[in-house]
């Protein structure tokens, strides 16, 4: 539990970051929210989440753990303060409204409606508010109530259909994509709207869905359809419109080759002893290698098979080529330290630090903090509930 003082201090204080002196009122839970929000607590803003009392639905989604926290809560909610409050609790409804009511930004995902029992919806903290940025997440679209869960947007959007072995049964990403998509849709509607506040004085609200964020995280999938009438199918690890752009074989590995162009195509050539490639016409030029994939890969195969996917990494990247072995999440995380990119951070101090991913964001002015370590259940209720009063 972080004592009163130290909360109370935090939550009247401008930082350093860039969104430092902005208050932000955190009503969401699982992933696209909370990951958009603990985006902005990293850059400097105050965030004040809000727990039912039985918590975030992820505290409960273990394994992993460390210690007694589920590892996914921990991944998306440093930086933050925390306080529990019951909505059918008059006098806890009347901290939320308080609370909302001298928020600069409020970001929630409940389901569409639900909130305006509770005069919390964008309508009813807007009238005494207006000047607050409200985004609202939802899974389809503000006036569609189906529930919205990354799993069924991967599958409802066509991701699922274009992921897996050509002919094969369908797969999920092994992350939920979507809902980090959307919560990166959610932070730049944000901050688009913080702009137009600073220009015009006017917040407004910010709506952001998983379906829409799907179609557009999509890219090149979806413009198939939009733009040619082409429907993607599956391809396993290939793609539709470059070759070689997929792992293959080696005497021990697979090696993803990414020969995005003419030049690295001749680059691969040369580097696996097989310059006579560029000047077959069959593989020369992008367009027919795309035709004649299945003349090029048993060569490919069988010129990569003389070394390790390792070793060929090595040697073709000396030589230039964009390729890597397919590593494991560990191996993942050791090459990000060999490359000095520092990848996991300890976050907050005193008795609570928590290993913690690096937010990607470098600023040249103002740096990102990891002040404070995911918080318990209610850590700050009590320091919250002290500060709302002093408003």
């Amino acid at each position: 539990m972080r004592t009163e003082e130290s909360v109370g201090e935090a939550l009247s204080r401008e930082g350093s970051g860039p969104l430092s002196g902005l208050i932000v009122l955190d009503l969401s839970r699982v992933l696209a929210g909370p990951y958009s929000t603990m985006m902005l607590a990293d850059l400097g803003a105050t965030v004040i989440k809000v727990e039912s009392p039985t918590g975030d639905d992820t505290r409960q989604w273990s394994p992993p753990v460390r210690d007694e926290d589920s590892t996914y809560y921990l991944s998306i909610n440093r930086n933050k303060f925390d306080v529990v409050l019951d909505f059918t609790d008059p006098e806890d409804l009347r901290v939320a409204r308080k609370l909302a009511l001298h928020a600069d930004i409020i970001v929630e995902n409940f389901k569409p409606g639900s909130l305006a029992r509770f005069d919390l919806d964008y309508e009813s903290v807007s009238g005494d508010n207006p000047t607050v940025i409200y985004a609202s997440v939802t899974g389809f679209g503000s006036h569609n109530p189906l529930p919205g869960y990354d799993l069924l947007v991967q599958g409802l959007s066509g991701f699922m259909s274009v992921t897996g072995e050509r002919g094969g049964p369908s797969y999920r990403a092994g992350v939920a994509v979507f809902d980090v998509i959307t919560g990166l849709h959610t932070t730049v509607g944000i901050l688009a709207a913080l702009q137009h506040r600073v220009l015009t004085g006017e917040g407004q609200l910010v709506e952001t869905n998983l379906l829409s964020s799907a179609l557009s995280g999509l890219v090149n999938q979806t413009s198939a359809y939009a733009a040619a009438g082409v429907t993607p199918t599956r391809m396993g690890n290939g793609h539709p419109s470059l070759y070689p752009y997929l792992p293959l074989p080696t005497k021990e590995g697979e090696l993803i080759i990414a020969a995005a162009n003419d030049r690295q195509f001749a680059t691969l050539a040369s580097g696996v002893g097989r310059a006579d490639w560029v000047e077959d016409d069959r593989f020369a030029q992008a367009a027919n290698r795309n035709r004649n994939r299945d003349a090029l890969e048993p060569q490919l195969i069988a010129a990569l098979s003389t070394r390790t996917a390792q070793e060929w990494f090595d040697i073709l990247t000396e030589a230039g080529l964009p390729c890597a072995p397919i590593n494991t999440i560990a191996q993942g995380m050791e090459y990000a330290e060999q490359l000095g990119l520092d990848p996991i951070v300890p976050t907050g101090r005193d008795e609570r630090v928590i290993p913690t991913i690096r937010n990607p964001i470098s600023l040249s002015r103002s740096q990102v903090t990891y002040d404070l370590a995911p918080p318990e259940l209610g850590a700050d209720s009590e320091a919250v509930r002290a500060w709302v009063e002093q408003l």
